[in-house]
């Protein structure tokens, strides 16, 4: 196994670089601990995704993060100097209202917290904005189809790009986002067909979530992956370790040696 200490460090310009390569990897990561074992895993790619509201805040949603939550947990994660890539997630909001504001936010997602790149979601509809944050010398990735952001405007999680109309939708804002000058893209809740179209279409890669095995990358939500949350398990996720079971059943045994005054024994007093 290539550890963080035995591998070069991935860059944005590495990752676009990699286009029909070894495929990419990557897995959320909202703090220090959980990045350093992501990274000392071999994953490419650390995001710290808005998807924290929901996994680790407790919203419904991730319309509920604010830019102050994703500076929080992104200075955190960048503590742990990863030789992966850091990339952050604009929040809902934070950007395609004005561009200038865009800028500002994606800027402080590098200054203060630390992040190598920037995500945001959409595509024809944002493209100025992509190109805004570029122009600025920030990398950014894109991210189209099922975009959570906007589940409300989709009337729930559903897979996108299913109807001929609604995939050319989807392909034209993949390739908005590669003529903006992003440096990857996430496709995330489409069909595989329309996924390996856009894989090959596109000049950058393609990082997929719930889109198949064509894609040039794949990225999960690393409590998925856990199954730290066995009510809520998408199609598209392998559990890899339940580490939710496990934990609740370590909290169980360190309940009752307590209460039984098993612990702690002598060899955990002074």
């Amino acid at each position: 196994m290539v550890t963080a200490t035995h591998r070069r460090k991935v860059t944005s310009a590495s990752v676009r670089a990699g286009k029909g390569g070894e495929k990419l990897t990557s897995v959320t990561a909202y703090d220090y601990p959980t990045a350093r074992i992501a990274d000392e895993a071999g994953v490419d790619i650390l995001l710290v995704g808005d998807s924290l509201g929901m996994v680790v805040l407790g919203y419904p949603d991730t319309t509920k993060v604010t830019l102050g939550d994703m500076l929080h947990h992104t200075k955190a994660v960048a503590r742990a100097k990863p030789m992966a890539l850091l990339a952050a997630d604009l929040p809902f909001l934070s950007y395609g209202v004005d561009v200038r504001e865009t800028i500002r936010n994606a800027g402080r997602l590098i200054q203060e917290g630390g992040a190598e790149a920037v995500k945001l979601e959409g595509g024809v509809r944002v493209r100025e904005h992509i190109r805004a944050v570029v122009d600025c010398q920030i990398p950014v990735m894109g991210h189209v189809g099922l975009t959570p952001q906007s589940v409300h405007a989709f009337g729930g999680y559903k897979i996108q790009g299913k109807k001929s109309e609604d995939a050319d939708r989807v392909l034209r804002d993949a390739v908005a986002v590669q003529e903006m000058g992003a440096f990857s893209i996430v496709l995330e809740g489409i069909p595989a067909a329309l996924a390996e179209r856009i894989t090959r279409e596109i000049d950058i890669p393609t990082i997929g979530i719930g889109a198949g095995p064509d894609c040039d990358g794949q990225v999960l939500v690393l409590h998925d992956m856990l199954g730290l949350y066995p009510d809520m398990r998408p199609k598209f996720v392998k559990v890899y370790a339940d580490v939710g079971e496990s934990a609740q059943a370590a909290l169980e045994r360190f309940c009752r040696e307590v209460r039984e005054g098993i612990f702690p024994g002598p060899e955990h007093s002074f």
